[in-house]
């Protein structure tokens, strides 16, 4: 007599979704901060657990940070902070005041942009349960790193894109700031 097999859903055998990690935060039944990142863009969403599937109930890429005016690079520092403020300003128009940090398979490193995101959530007053030295330094959200990279680097191929467009150190300090003006209203 052989015994039945069973394959594990296909999602957890390409190694996309951890399960158990999954099944603790829908069991908290409190909305989810989605955070992914991939090589151009981060992508931030609200959601909540529905019998259908998530309800995405607001999401914001730093993609759209363009359409606003930024010029700079989309993965960033800086922009995931924009972009994790711009979505917390659209959670709080749609009342919602507090959710849950879902990070999914992504390793979650002190001062990632993963967490730069996460500030500017929590920066638009949204409550997440989260340590506050695990984000990065103001001076790293704000750019100063890049800046003082821009300034020190002598090789021109480096942001090959800020050169093409005339950046210079002082330029991305106040873009960041209007930027954040803008988001903030």
């Amino acid at each position: 007599m052989t015994g039945k097999k069973t394959i594990p859903f296909r999602r957890k055998r390409t190694g996309r979704t951890n399960y158990k990690k999954r099944l603790s935060l829908l069991k908290s039944k409190q909305i989810r901060l989605i955070i992914r990142k991939t090589n151009k863009q981060i992508i931030l969403q609200m959601a909540e657990y529905s019998d259908n599937g998530d309800k995405i109930i607001c999401g914001v890429s730093s993609t759209s940070l363009k359409k606003m005016g930024w010029k700079y690079s989309c993965i960033n520092l800086p922009a995931c902070y924009l972009a994790g403020l711009s979505l917390g300003k659209s959670a709080l128009a749609k009342k919602i005041k507090e959710a849950i940090l879902d990070v999914g398979l992504q390793t979650p490193i002190k001062g990632s942009r993963i967490y730069a995101a996460l500030k500017g959530v929590v920066d638009a007053g949204i409550q997440i349960p989260v340590s506050e030295d695990i984000f990065p330094s103001e001076k790293r959200l704000s750019g100063e790193h890049i800046s003082a990279f821009l300034t020190s680097n002598k090789n021109q191929t480096h942001f090959s894109e800020y050169n093409k467009i005339k950046v210079t150190p002082a330029d991305f300090k106040k873009d960041f700031e209007s930027m954040k003006k803008k988001i903030n209203g």
